[in-house]
């Protein structure tokens, strides 16, 4: 039996160990660090697409996937949180002047994007 194969149907490689050939699983060169959002897919992927995630995982995409959702999420929470509070009137004058109401604000504006962007890209 050959030491090495290759399956021409889906170019993975292959090597005998023992009585079976298993398959070379080799991870990408170009990792990634993943942020939070990239984090929240990765466990929404693993728990709930698992077909996906398996098919990521074993073409060596994964990390790339998770680094390009994690990226558009914070664009998307950043460009969100500007817009919201501009349509609020959350400013520096009122971070100046009220302190407490302007955390208060911020915060609920926060939440907000972080919904949306969990809704639209992380759990879709």
């Amino acid at each position: 039996m050959e030491k090495h194969i290759t399956n021409r149907l889906t170019g993975i490689n292959y090597t005998l160990v023992g009585d079976y050939y298993l398959p070379d699983l080799i991870p990408s060169e170009s990792a990634h660090e993943i942020g939070r959002f990239g984090q929240l897919r990765y466990k929404h992927l693993k728990s709930n697409r698992r077909t996906l995630y398996t098919e990521l995982l074993s073409s060596g995409k994964l990390n790339a996937h998770l680094h390009n959702i994690d990226v558009q999420a914070q664009v998307m929470f950043d460009e969100l949180v500007k817009v919201f509070a501009e349509k609020q009137g959350i400013t520096e004058q009122l971070k100046a002047e009220h302190q407490l109401e302007w955390v208060g604000g911020m915060n609920n504006i926060h939440n907000a994007a972080k919904e949306v962007v969990l809704s639209e890209l992380i759990y879709n």
